[in-house]
């Protein structure tokens, strides 16, 4: 077993209370993961519950209940993190039951869904949890039977005498446990002794969601509430002057209409994103608001610049010509490398602004009064709203709560509080409950986007085909996607990482990897182009520079493993048979390290009436211990899917300041006949804690899908999205 030591982080981990009616509480500050309820309980429900945000009960019947406080979007890390708890607590799974913890700092840091990293961060805080319950009942069972702990064994909350017949059962022994002080130390189990983690196990929230059981934000209802919808600038560059205010007021359904400003400070805030003034119509349904909607007159002022999509590239090239880059990083000299290289390429790579397109639109619920402010709805920074509304309304934190529903769909956009800035900013004005819910053109005309990006690679070898020289220089709109410390970065011993950001008035942020989807994507297809031109097969000219990283690597900061790098393109040329050639069927391969984990991907792509078809993707993880491996295969054949299905069909372009595609008539997500036939999963066997798992599979899918689509037309792709791009270079 591994010892761990409880006492280093006491303060904000445990904490020890009576249970009414009996029990244990457990409570833990660093709890980051989340559990829903589990159905078909073997035991019956305590009589009573003794209930604290962010505990673990023990309940005089056994049953164990675990409060959640991360937000759920899918992920599955309601299912995969009470595992983590059951496990080092032993107990039964089916005897386990999560419910959603509202936002509270006091109790919890980091509750939040974004980075991948829910399980990563919660590891041992869930493990110490569990582990620390199991000592403490351990030592009250010894202690009523006045025996050592030595001589007593736990499975499934049990426990038993090892040279006795006397068994206890947890619930019946949790209340004497309540006194045991906290160890110093506890034992964590062995790897090779898990029973749950690394055993499959079902959503728990499953058949609430195929039977519609499970609360969305938009199923969520109160008693007396209002609805309320918005009308944004029609650009990015326009603010509200007036509207027919009293024609739509009158309108059948419509108990209000007005115009809200939820800018916060002087010069606005991150948390809007770009539009500040806004049109609210309140009414008693979303038909009646939408009739009204489309009855709004309104009179727009350009308050800046009104872009296009044209201008947004020839800004980035602009900027990318320029002498403004800054170096990130430079090993060696780039620039003689280059000059004595025998063969020198270079390839410039491109990718559009990307809607989030989640499939429940935004939209939240606000009570907001004169001393208190409840909000509940589906977000993924639970207290980056609840500080947003302070400011807004200016009410203390601790008069806001807020409570987090089950997502569809975040993606990186729910990290955003604009949407429940702006239903509070509606209940305020009106001095009622109400929600506020976003049509789907609202949703993909008021940002926050994906950036677009621009990069430039270039590579110079020598006379033998060794990578001599490498140099990346990208920018975005708005930020750039240029990860210098990542590989190649320390295979070459000449190399140079430079970016800017551009400007614009379009509003960005995080999408499913941020900047790794692009980064991974010119990246991989170019390192694809410069094996060609080496004359090298693609796996064995990226092994060949892992193995230069794990010998000899060139500088001190690069931040990856360079033999779990070589890992996943060994177990993937492995699993997909690469180099063998069957007829029609045209592979590209790709590798990427984000997340903190290791994804390679091998596609195979056929031609099916000219047009090409994605038959099967290989993908081989290393992510450390996986902890539920369901979820996990799940996530990475999303990601694939995901990766792929951008990359091909969708792009949202700006015609003076507002978006073209409006809507899924004409902005193209991947269709189900589209995707891929077959997706197959392997895992890295390991013992290293977990790492990241959403976003990982996603960036490799589309250099390797670049790489196929070569092989299948003779054609290199540089430009996103690559089914309707005619710019590519023969």
């Amino acid at each position: 077993m591994t010892k761990i030591k409880t006492q280093y982080n006491r303060r904000s981990f445990l904490k020890i209370s009576a249970a009414a009616g009996g029990g244990m509480l457990i409570g833990f500050n660093w709890l980051l993961a989340c559990k829903p309820e589990v159905k078909d309980e073997v035991l019956a429900i305590p009589n009573e519950w003794f209930e604290i945000n962010g505990y673990i009960k023990i309940g005089d019947t056994g049953l164990v209940t675990i409060y959640s406080p991360n937000p759920e979007i899918g992920q599955n890390v309601r299912t995969s993190m009470p595992m983590i708890v059951a496990e080092e607590l032993d107990v039964d799974w089916k005897n386990v039951v999560v419910e959603q913890a509202p936002l509270n700092i006091g109790y919890y840091n980091n509750q939040f869904a974004g980075g991948s990293q829910s399980i990563r961060r919660g590891w041992d805080a869930l493990r110490m949890a569990g582990a620390t319950g199991r000592r403490m009942l351990l030592e009250a069972a010894a202690k009523e039977w006045q025996v050592s702990v030595e001589d007593l064994t736990v499975a499934e909350g049990i426990i038993k005498e090892k040279n006795g017949e006397r068994v206890i059962g947890y619930g019946d022994i949790a209340s004497k446990a309540v006194g045991i002080e906290v160890p110093e130390e506890i034992e964590l189990k062995d790897v090779k002794d898990f029973k749950i983690i690394g055993h499959s196990k079902k959503n728990v929230d499953g058949l609430k969601i195929v039977t519609g059981k499970s609360e969305f934000g938009l199923d969520f209802k109160r008693e007396g509430m209002k609805l309320a919808m918005i009308e944004h600038a029609p650009a990015f560059g326009m603010k509200i002057k007036s509207f027919n205010e009293e024609e739509i007021k009158s309108m059948p359904g419509v108990s209000d209409a007005f115009i809200i400003d939820t800018t916060i400070g002087d010069s606005g805030n991150s948390d809007q994103q770009g539009y500040y003034q806004h049109i609210a119509i309140v009414g008693d349904s979303t038909w009646q608001l939408m009739k009204a909607k489309k009855a709004l007159k309104a009179n727009w002022d350009v308050f800046s610049e009104l872009e296009n999509s044209e201008t947004h590239m020839a800004r980035m090239e602009q900027v990318l010509a320029s002498d403004k880059v800054e170096i990130n990083r430079k090993d060696g000299d780039p620039d003689a490398a280059f000059g004595k290289a025998v063969k020198v390429i270079e390839r410039t790579y491109s990718s559009p602004f990307l809607a989030h397109n989640t499939m429940e639109p935004m939209n939240f619920f606000a009570h907001v009064t004169d001393d208190s402010a409840e909000l509940i709805g589906p977000t993924q920074s639970p207290r980056g709203l609840e500080n947003a509304v302070s400011r807004l309304i200016d009410l203390p934190v601790e008069n806001i709560d807020v409570n987090m529903t089950r997502i569809g769909g975040g993606f990186g956009r729910r990290l955003y509080a604009d949407f429940g800035i702006e239903a509070a900013a509606i209940s305020k004005k009106i001095g009622a409950p109400v929600k506020l819910i976003y049509t789907r053109e609202d949703d993909m005309t008021k940002g926050v986007y994906r950036p677009a990006y621009l990069s430039t690679y270039k590579a110079g070898l020598d006379e033998n085909n060794n990578l001599i020289a490498f140099s990346v220089k990208g920018t975005g709109l708005p930020s750039p996607a240029v990860f210098q410390d990542r590989f190649p970065a320390g295979t070459v011993e000449n190399y140079q990482a430079a970016s800017k950001s551009s400007d614009t008035n379009i509003t960005a942020g995080a999408w499913r990897a941020p900047r790794s989807h692009f980064a991974a994507a010119a990246e991989q297809s170019f390192l694809d182009e410069l094996a060609e031109l080496a004359g090298k097969d693609p796996i064995e000219f990226r092994l060949e520079l892992f193995d230069r990283a794990m010998k000899n690597p060139v500088g001190e900061k690069n931040d990856y493993d360079a033999e779990r790098y070589a890992g996943v393109l060994k177990l993937v040329k492995e699993k997909s048979n690469w180099g063998t050639n069957e007829s029609g069927v045209h592979r590209g391969v790709a590798a990427y390290f984000c997340h903190n984990s290791y994804v390679a991907e091998v596609v195979d792509v056929v031609m099916v009436d000219n047009q090409p078809k994605v038959k099967k993707v290989w993908c081989a993880v290393d992510c450390g211990i996986v902890v539920n491996p369901d979820a996990a295969i799940n996530m990475i054949q999303g990601g694939v899917i995901d990766g792929i299905g951008h990359a091909m069909y969708s792009q949202l372009t700006f015609e003076n300041g507002a978006p073209v595609q409006n809507n899924f008539d004409r902005y193209q997500l991947i269709r189900h006949s589209q995707a891929p036939e077959e997706i197959e999963v392997f895992f890295v066997e390991s013992d290293i804690a977990p790492t990241g798992l959403g976003e990982p599979g996603l960036p490799p899918a589309v250099g390797a899908l670049a790489n196929a689509l070569y092989q299948a037309t003779g054609q290199r792709y540089y430009h996103q999205p690559f089914i309707s791009s005619q710019k590519v270079l023969g």
